[in-house]
């Protein structure tokens, strides 16, 4: 790293040496007297105590529904509030934190002043009547959509966007509300009851200038309208300009919250239809509450809490599919209305059909075009895999392309997929390579069996590869199950070139065998025999007789240990015969199973041999005290194990004495297996088919 100028490490070392001095003699640092944090304590503050100054109220009123109306808007506005410290604390100079304080701020300040209201209209007398309460509380509603509005303009940094234009919409969010609140305090007309008779609290102004008034304070409507659909533009603005993939997935996570604004409008319109009144828009203002600053915290703290695309697009989706649900009931309602009157239940059956025929094949295509919109990746990989899966049925296309086509899709390259072999914990790639290591994996399953991993890339969220993983779980058993067969006729190859290996050099062996030992001899005793036939007055015929023998004696034993190589001779009396006398020569204490039926010649000889060579290693390698021999039969299974206590660690490997007793149970349709870790011994287990 470059050093620093000599001007940036003085202002450094200044601020540090400010802060240590700030430490030391029990003030603030730097970092605790940022203003949003400051201001955020204090709306905390102040709507405790709002809290408090309600509690009071109720005390007054009595009222169980004001009591539960109070507390729950209390508890609403609660998130918000410890949400906007929460975030102050870890971000102390970001003005969101304070701005959602002031978002519950607000929420309580209009309980607290329905409480009053009822209060005063149901117990008159038990409080004094404000009235510059009841004057500001005339236009007040206006400042409900301040905090959402300042939201819009300032997340996730808390700075406007640069331009003049964003610092006019700012302003006018403080001056419009502020200028009705007045516009409507001065409006000479009676407050509505039972606040009639209250005095207005900034005057009334002439006639004249309250035909003035009125227009401009209606005129401020569609002003404070233009100044909300500037900061909803502020927002896709800042979106667009945006480069970095957290700043997007931050401002997609703040308009999954604002959804719930219009998702209130459709409460209402819904209210409206069914009830006659506007009682169900409160739910939406409700989740609102919960939702906008649920959706900011974790925006601003934790942006990859959840794949925000796709819960961003199944939320537009099925707020398009009501909003078309909401306006097929109302042309259905109206129509049939018209013709069978409008309390007619006829009408109502009609109009329901209607909007279920209408909407039922709607949502899957809506779902598709919201996720080319808001979810192009979702969408693209989900393509992706189903083109892949069509070509493949088509014969145009190996499944072995999927990693590539995941990658073309979602325009990430470091996406891996992974398959584990059947019957092991092996991972490999589609070319039967090493996987690797596979970190951050999301498991493939088919039929709740574990058949692969997919690792994401920088790009890819955990949520869309869980839901990639269940759409490509065909495909990536199909690529395994081909992996398998592959190498199961590569290892089929091998076993039979190693076969054939061996079986060259037990010809060789045996050759050579029989031509140093029993054929050398026997020439040589028939050489002695023709000299002897030659000179036989002066030949010793009981002496040559005698080393005839000898010789004779000498070359038969030397064939039986060659046939013995070939199939021991003590196999003649049974499997059993043939183990026991094999661990006599073992310098262990072996334990003895055999089982007593009858066992197939050629399977005798290769579990005899299976035996042999795990206790030549059990011998050689594993300093073990003690050994467990088992022969059993079942279920047209010959099962030959030995298992031993020593160091364990056993592998086959190629070329060694497992292998080639692998190589000889394979041939004859049986499978071998070696396992055991350091320390716990080794198991070496040979199946063979039996048959009845």
């Amino acid at each position: 790293m470059a050093d620093a100028g000599p001007g940036v490490r003085e202002s450094t070392e200044g601020i540090s040496v400010l802060a240590r001095i700030r430490r030391r003699h029990g003030g603030p640092t730097v970092n605790a007297m940022t203003m949003p944090r400051l201001v955020a304590y204090a709306m905390t503050a102040v709507a405790v105590a709002l809290v408090g100054a309600g509690g009071w109220l109720l005390t007054l009123g009595r009222d169980a529904g004001q009591t539960v109306y109070f507390a729950t808007a209390c508890l609403l506005a609660a998130a918000s509030v410890v949400l906007g410290m929460l975030i102050v604390t870890r971000r102390p100079t970001n003005l969101v934190g304070a701005l959602l304080t002031l978002f519950g701020l607000l929420a309580i300040w209009v309980a607290l002043t329905d409480v009053y209201g009822y209060v005063v209209a149901h117990h008159p007398g038990r409080l004094p009547v404000s009235s510059l309460l009841v004057t500001t509380a005339q236009g007040s509603w206006m400042l409900n959509y301040v905090p959402a509005a300042l939201l819009m303009l300032l997340f996730p940094d808390g700075r406007l966007l640069p331009g003049r234009r964003w610092r006019v919409v700012a302003a006018g969010l403080v001056v419009v509300p502020a200028a009705f609140i007045m516009l409507t305090g001065l409006d000479p007309a009676p407050f509505p009851p039972p606040f009639a008779d209250v005095d207005h609290a900034f005057g009334t102004p002439p006639p004249s200038l309250a035909r003035v008034l009125g227009p401009i304070a209606v005129a401020l409507l569609p002003g404070l309208l233009a100044l909300l659909v500037a900061s909803t533009v502020a927002m896709v603005v800042r979106y667009r300009r945006a480069t970095d993939p957290v700043r997007r997935a931050q401002v997609k996570w703040f308009a999954l919250g604002a959804f719930f604004l219009p998702a209130t409008l459709l409460l209402c319109w819904l209210s409206y239809l069914l009830l006659d009144g506007p009682d169900l828009a409160v739910v939406g203002l409700a989740a609102t509450l919960i939702a906008v600053p649920t959706a900011t915290a974790i925006g601003i703290l934790r942006h990859d809490l959840y794949d925000v695309n796709k819960a961003l697009s199944a939320t537009v989706t099925y707020g398009l599919v009501t909003a078309a649900l909401l306006a097929f009931y109302t042309v259905a309602m109206f129509v049939a209305g018209v013709a069978a009157g409008r309390s007619s239940p006829v009408a109502a059956a009609g109009a329901t059909a209607v909007c279920a025929l209408a909407l039922s094949p709607l949502r899957v295509r809506l779902q598709r075009e919201v996720d080319r919109r808001f979810y192009p990746a979702r969408r693209a990989a989900l393509a992706a895999i189903e083109d892949l899966r069509d070509r493949m049925h088509a014969g145009e296309a190996a499944p072995e392309r999927l990693e590539e086509a995941l990658r073309q899709a979602l325009r990430d390259p470091e996406v891996r997929v992974g398959y584990r072999m059947p019957g092991t914990n092996e991972l490999v790639t589609a070319t039967g390579e090493s996987f690797g290591v596979a970190e951050d994996a999301t498991v493939i399953r088919l039929g709740g069996q574990q058949i692969g991993v997919l690792v994401r890339g920088g790009t890819t969220t955990r949520e869309l590869m869980r839901e990639l993983a269940d759409a490509c779980a065909l495909l990536v058993e199909v690529v395994r199950l081909r992996l398998q067969l592959r190498r199961a006729l590569l290892d089929v190859e091998a076993s039979r070139a190693r076969l054939l290996r061996a079986g060259y050099a037990e010809r060789l062996r045996l050759e050579r065998d029989l031509h140093d030992g029993a054929q050398q001899r026997l020439v040589s005793l028939g050489m002695a025999l023709r000299l002897a036939q030659r000179h036989l007055p002066e030949t010793d015929v009981s002496g040559l007789l005698d080393q005839a023998v000898a010789e004779l004696g000498t070359a038969v034993a030397e064939l039986r240990q060659i046939a013995h190589g070939l199939r021991p001779s003590s196999l003649d009396e049974g499997l059993a015969n043939a183990l026991t006398m094999l661990v006599r020569g073992v310098p262990l204490a072996v334990t003895l199973d055999v089982c007593p039926e009858p066992v197939p010649e050629d399977l005798a000889t290769t579990a005899y041999y299976v035996a042999s060579e795990a206790l030549t290693n059990v011998v050689k390698h594993s300093g073990a005290s003690a050994v467990h021999l088992r022969v059993a039969r079942a279920d047209n299974d010959l099962t030959v194990t030995v298992r031993d206590d020593g160091v364990g660690g056993a592998r086959v490997r190629p070329g060694g004495g497992l292998a080639g007793i692998g190589d000889r149970v394979a041939a004859a349709g049986g499978a071998l297996t070696v396992a055991g870790q350091r320390g716990n011994g080794t198991l070496v287990e040979a199946v063979l088919p039996c048959g009845s």
